[in-house]
C-alpha cells in the first residue's frame, strides 16, 4: 500500500526512518478503540451527504469484520503502514477496494488519535475505579474485624498515641477513595470528543459532531481545533491519578513490610504472596509489597516523562506527541497491577494482636495527661512542659506511668486528682476521642458503616 502522504514526496521513505518513526508496535493496543470511532464517523459522514447509504454499509460491514478479527487475535499488523489507523484503514482497502479510502473524508490522525486515546482512558479508568472499590471493600472488613485491637500510631517512627487499629484502615480506605476522586475529575476532562477538528483548522465538510459525541458516548466536545488535537492534559491527569495512587500503595506497603518483620511481628503475610531467598532457607520476602514500592517510581517516572515532553512543543500537533502512548498504557497496566496485588496482601494477611497491643507504652498516654491539666485551668504550653518533666524523670528512673500512685503525680503538679490514673491505661484512653474522626469505638463503628453505605457493601 502507498503511504497516504507520498505524493508529495519524491524517494521512497528510508527503512531506518520506517521503524524509527512507527508506533504500531504499541499504539496496535487502541484498535479497537479505532474501530468504535470509524463506525460512528461513517454514520456522520453519511448524514453529511459525504457518503451514500450504499457506501456506508459497505464500509460499515468491513469493519466489523476487522474488528472480529482483532478480537480473535488474528488480524496481523504491519510495521511499514506506521501505526495502528493506517493498519486498519488499509485492510478496510484491502476488502473493498477504493472505497476504504472514502473513510478518511473529513479525518486527521491527530484528531483520529486523540479520540482514540479518550475513549481508550474512558474506559481504563472506570477499571482503575473498580479496582480501587475492591481494595477498599477489603480495608473495610479489615477495620471491622480490628475494632478491639488497641495499637501505638506512629509518627516520625516513633511510638505517638495508642489508637484502634480500625482508625488505621481506615485512614488508608480514605486515601484510596480520594485517589477515586482524582480519576472521577480526569474522566470528567477525558470525556470530550475531540473527532472532527482535522488536522489543525476544523474540516470542510459539514459533520454533525454533536451526534458524533453521541454515537461514541462523549458528554461534551472539544470546542477549538487546535487544542483538540495539541492538547494531552487529559493524558496528564490521568497519569496524576495513577501517580497518586501509587504514592498511597507505596506508603501502605512500607508500613506493612515493617509490621511483617520478625522486629514488629504485627502482621503475617500469606506464603503465597512471597518468595523466598536462593541462599538463605529461612527466609519469607514481602515480594509483592516490595515491587509495589518501587514500581510507583516508575508512575512519577511517566508522568515527569510527558510533562518533558509537552513542555518545549509548538502550539498545534507535533510527532513528539506520538510518545504519549507508552507512558500512558504503562502507567494504567502498572497501577491496576499494583492495586491487585495490595488487594490479595490485604485479603490474606492475618493482623497479629498478640504482637501489637504489648507495644502499647505508658508514655502514649502523655497528651491526654497533658490535656487533663488543660481541663484544670492550666495554659497549654505549660501542662505540656509539666508532663513532659514527668517523663523525664521516668526515664532516668527506668519507671513506668504505671509504677506511680498519686502522691507521685501531685509532685509534678498539685492539679492531678485521682481521677488522672484512669488515664495511665492506653486501651482506656484509645476510646477517648469520640469527636467525628476520632479513635472511640462507638466513633469507629459509626465510620464503618458510614464507609459500607458508601461501598454498597
Amino acid at each position: 500500500m502507498q503511504k497516504p502522504w507520498e505524493g508529495r514526496f519524491r524517494e521512497k521513505t528510508q527503512e531506518f526512518v520506517e521503524k524509527f518513526t512507527q508506533s504500531v508496535s504499541f499504539d496496535k493496543r487502541l484498535a479497537l478503540e479505532d474501530i468504535e470511532q470509524s463506525l460512528a464517523h461513517v454514520k456522520t459522514l453519511l448524514r453529511a451527504k459525504v457518503l451514500s447509504q450504499e457506501e456506508a454499509h459497505t464500509i460499515q460491514k468491513a469493519l466489523e469484520e476487522i474488528k472480529q478479527d482483532l478480537q480473535r487475535g488474528n488480524f496481523q499488523f504491519r510495521e511499514e503502514l506506521e501505526d495502528v489507523h493506517m493498519n486498519i484503514e488499509a485492510e478496510l482497502t484491502r476488502r473493498i477496494g477504493e472505497l476504504g479510502g472514502k473513510l478518511h473524508t473529513a479525518r486527521s490522525r491527530n484528531d483520529q488519535v486523540a479520540t482514540d486515546e479518550r475513549l481508550y482512558i474512558k474506559r481504563e479508568i472506570k477499571e482503575c475505579i473498580r479496582h480501587l472499590k475492591d481494595m477498599r471493600r477489603e480495608l473495610i472488613r479489615l477495620a471491622e474485624n480490628s475494632l478491639e485491637i488497641v495499637v501505638p500510631a506512629y509518627t516520625h517512627l516513633q511510638r505517638a498515641q495508642p489508637i484502634r487499629l480500625s482508625h488505621y484502615f481506615l485512614a488508608y480506605r480514605e486515601m484510596f477513595l480520594s485517589d477515586e476522586l482524582r480519576f472521577v475529575d480526569a474522566y470528567r476532562k477525558v470525556d470530550a470528543l475531540p473527532l472532527g477538528s482535522g488536522a489543525v483548522a476544523g474540516v470542510d465538510f459539514p459533520l454533525d459532531r454533536f451526534f458524533t459525541a453521541k454515537e461514541l458516548g462523549f458528554r461534551t466536545l472539544v470546542r477549538n481545533s487546535i487544542y483538540a488535537t495539541a492538547d494531552r492534559d487529559y493524558i496528564l491527569d490521568t497519569l496524576y491519578a495513577c501517580a497518586t495512587v501509587g504514592t498511597h500503595l507505596s506508603r501502605m506497603a512500607e508500613d506493612l513490610i515493617l509490621w511483617s518483620t520478625e522486629e514488629f511481628g504485627f502482621v503475617e503475610l500469606p506464603d503465597r504472596l512471597c518468595t523466598g531467598s536462593s541462599i538463605m532457607p529461612q527466609k519469607k520476602n514481602p515480594d509483592v509489597l516490595e515491587l509495589i514500592r518501587g514500581k510507583t517510581g516508575r508512575l512519577y517516572g511517566n508522568l515527569i516523562s510527558l510533562f518533558t515532553v509537552l513542555k518545549g512543543l509548538p502550539t498545534a500537533y507535533n510527532r513528539d506527541l506520538q510518545e504519549d502512548k507508552e507512558p500512558l498504557f504503562d502507567s494504567l497496566d502498572t497501577v491496576k497491577a499494583c492495586i491487585k496485588g495490595m488487594t490479595l496482601v490485604l485479603e490474606g494477611m492475618s493482623v497479629r494482636a498478640e504482637r501489637m497491643m504489648p507495644q502499647l507504652g505508658d508514655p502514649m498516654v502523655a497528651t491526654d495527661l497533658a490535656n487533663y491539666l488543660v481541663n484544670k485551668g492550666l495554659p497549654f504550653r505549660e501542662a505540656h512542659r509539666t508532663v513532659g518533666n514527668l517523663i523525664a524523670y521516668l526515664i532516668s528512673e527506668g519507671k513506668s506511668l504505671r509504677d506511680l500512685n498519686l502522691k507521685d503525680l501531685k509532685e509534678f503538679s498539685s492539679l492531678f486528682e485521682e481521677d488522672a490514673l484512669k488515664l495511665l491505661d492506653p486501651k482506656l484512653v484509645a476510646d477517648r476521642r469520640k469527636t467525628y474522626g476520632g479513635t472511640a469505638k462507638e466513633e469507629l463503628l459509626r465510620q464503618i458503616e458510614i464507609a459500607k453505605r458508601e461501598e454498597g457493601i
